[in-house]
């Protein structure tokens, strides 16, 4: 069961990878700063519709959940201090001719938070695929196909963060699969270690959601502000609004697909019911 888990978070993964990577060279490439727009819904969606609802339904409580949040921000602040100064260091006065100030005005500064939360978002991935096989191997299938859905917008939106983070688009890739890499421990983890594995999901999906947060009002949000015609707005107000609605269908679909699914009520220890169909030992359903 370990090698199907495993093989099912690397084809996932992996399809969700390129199916986003075929987006950006052939449909998305001239628009980056339209894109900007869409991935800050998208961020926004996966973050509050999608993880922070399953940590605070599975974890240990908001008195808990939410100081874990409250660090997790503060620390992906100091985190992009750090990468600014060494961005910066970096490329002012190298020879590349940009102007002073160049990387922090015009280049993004979500592309190391990008890699923390989406590597955290793959590794409960792969978890709950693991979960599910231990299930009904019918039910890892069901488990790894939801995540290509969602997996694919999101995928998207990292590369619009590491590109808008002044990455080639080779690079964005090879980072981005590295980070799809980690659903296939997650699995190993899942399969190997799967009450202590559960019990950490609830923290690594708040820090997640946070990294993903930050991105969107730190980062992306203030992009969006620099362009300030109404012309812009329209626009930029209806690419979040489809960001948001896609993650929220998509996550709708999911967990209505999976409450009709099989393998309910036959979870780990005490239960099994919810979109994703890993087991919690609380019998309890939620949308992932």
């Amino acid at each position: 069961m370990l090698a199907w888990s495993v093989l099912a978070a690397i084809t996932g993964g992996l399809l969700a990878l390129f199916i986003a990577r075929w987006l950006t060279l052939n449909v998305f490439s001239r628009y980056l700063h339209h894109m900007v727009s869409l991935s800050v819904g998208v961020l926004l969606g996966v973050s509050l519709l999608h993880l922070l609802p399953e940590a605070f339904e599975t974890g240990p409580g908001p008195h808990t959940l939410f100081p874990l949040m409250l660090a997790a921000l503060v620390g992906f602040f100091i985190l992009e201090k750090i990468a600014l100064l060494r961005h910066s260091h970096h490329h002012e006065g190298d020879g590349h001719h940009h102007h002073a100030g160049h990387d922090r005005h015009e280049a993004g500064r979500g592309g190391v938070l990008i890699l923390v939360g989406s590597s955290l978002h793959n590794l409960c991935d792969g978890v709950l695929i693991a979960a599910a096989f231990l299930v009904d191997p019918i039910l890892g299938v069901l488990t790894a196909a939801s995540i290509i859905l969602h997996e694919v917008p999101h995928k998207l939106s990292d590369f619009v963060v590491l590109m808008n983070a002044g990455l080639s688009r080779e690079r964005a890739f090879g980072l981005i699969l590295f980070s799809s890499l980690c659903s296939a421990i997650g699995a190993v983890l899942g399969t190997l270690l799967l009450a202590q594995a559960q019990s950490w999901l609830p923290y690594l999906l708040v820090v997640a959601a946070s990294s993903f947060l930050y991105i969107a009002i730190a980062d992306l949000m203030p992009q969006m502000h620099e362009r300030v015609s109404l012309r812009d707005a329209g626009p930029q107000l209806a690419l979040v609004a489809l960001g948001v609605a896609l993650i929220y269908s998509v996550t709708v679909f999911v967990h209505h697909g999976h409450d009709h699914g099989p393998g309910q009520g036959q979870g780990h220890e005490s239960g099994h019911d919810h979109d994703h169909g890993h087991s919690q030992g609380h019998g309890q359903g939620h949308g992932h």
